[in-house]
C-alpha cells in the first residue's frame, strides 16, 4: 500500500509541470498595437495577427522581446 502511494505521488509530481506547459501563442493585437501572449490560438484574425507558436512560456517571452512589432 505504501509503495503504491509513493509511486502515485511521484507520478503526480512529474506530471504537474508537464501539464503547465503547452503551446503559447504570441499575437499582435491590431486594436491596441501591442503584442500579447496566450495559451489559446487566436480565432479573431481581424483583431489578432499570429506572430508565432512556442512550446514554453519562457520561449514565447524571449521571442516577444526580439520581435520588432512587440517593442
Amino acid at each position: 500500500m505504501k509503495k503504491t502511494l509513493i509511486i502515485a505521488t511521484a507520478l503526480a509530481a512529474f506530471a504537474t509541470p508537464a501539464l503547465a506547459m503547452g503551446p503559447f501563442y504570441v499575437m499582435f493585437d491590431n486594436t491596441t498595437k501591442k503584442c500579447v501572449m496566450s495559451q489559446t490560438a487566436p480565432t479573431d484574425t481581424a483583431k489578432f495577427a499570429m506572430m508565432g507558436e512556442y512550446k514554453t512560456e519562457a520561449d514565447a517571452k524571449m521571442a516577444m522581446h526580439g520581435m520588432t512589432k512587440c517593442k
